[in-house]
């Protein structure tokens, strides 16, 4: 597939030396019919800014641009790939920005102008894809300077995204994403797809944030979801007993039975919780989380 007069993607990174390094958790994308996908799975593009993080050889980089972007913000880690997605800016005449950078220390909202949004796409390192999600999940003031993220993780990661109460995969990251957002698996992809091969399938994860979320305290709602994830076979009021309060009396007021798992409580009943823990704390002089 052809999506611009650029390069195959092999030749690319046969000129600029580009062997992945384990290191950074790098797998590159070569199928351009692979890259126009993932792009598309965040809908229409034509004249939004959107960031990416770990461009690589800049093969999704292009497939965003292919589709209509106005302006993308490339955040690479690796200092050789930079060469090669200065190309791909001279192809898209003031539409690429790189940022040679750690995306995990980046300010997003600082590369945006005051009433920007964005959107996020990216096939994202594996070594970073968790506490990136977590960091984007947890940003302040809410709603988000984001309109959706377009994901890709290892299949493990994403199906602890997307699990409901009662699955084998059901726990903290999911109860977060739950509370601020709601997401789905797009598709798999194959190790396949990738150079080097991993050893894993991946899956790409489109993940929207809702407008208005439960209201609850972010660090409550974590402190909560530790206790009861933490010892999650447990009935939580023995798994509650480290949040320092009368356990039976929290869950009395939540609306949870004290003989139930962490793994079968819904977001609503974690949000429930936490507000109540904190209520609990205050009443008590304990203070705020």
């Amino acid at each position: 597939m052809s999506i611009d007069n650029l390069p195959p993607l092999r030749d690319v990174i046969r000129d600029h030396g580009l062997s992945a390094l384990k290191s950074l958790g790098q797998n590159f994308l070569l199928d351009l019919n692979l890259t126009s996908k993932i792009a598309r799975t965040a809908g229409r593009l034509d004249g939004l800014t959107v960031i990416e993080v770990g461009p690589g050889p800049g093969g999704l980089t292009r497939a965003i641009l292919a589709l209509g972007a106005r302006r993308v913000i490339a955040i690479e880690r690796d200092s050789r790939c930079v060469a090669a997605l200065a190309e791909v800016a001279a192809n898209y005449p003031g539409r690429l920005e790189i940022i040679e950078g750690d995306a995990l220390e980046t300010d997003y909202r600082a590369l945006l102008a005051a009433d920007e949004r964005a959107l996020i796409i990216a096939n994202l390192p594996y070594n970073v894809g968790t506490p990136l999600l977590v960091g984007w999940l947890s940003v302040d003031p809410w709603p988000p300077w984001y309109e959706s993220l377009t994901l890709m993780f290892q299949r493990e990661v994403a199906e602890r995204i997307v699990a409901a109460p009662g699955d084998d995969h059901y726990g903290r990251l999911a109860v977060l994403t739950g509370w601020r957002a709601q997401a789905h698996i797009a598709f798999d992809v194959p190790p396949s797809a990738f150079v080097p091969p991993p050893k894993v399938t991946s899956s790409v994860v489109h993940i929207t944030p809702r407008r208005a979320p439960l209201p609850c305290s972010l660090k409550a709602l974590e402190r909560v979801t530790e206790a009861g994830f933490g010892q999650r076979r447990k009935m939580l009021r023995q798994s509650l007993k480290s949040l320092g309060v009368d356990t039976g009396a929290l869950l009395e007021a939540a609306g949870i039975a004290p003989t139930e798992r962490a793994e079968r409580v819904t977001v609503e009943g974690f949000v429930a919780l936490a507000n109540e823990w904190v209520a609990m704390r205050q009443a008590g002089g304990a203070g705020r989380p």
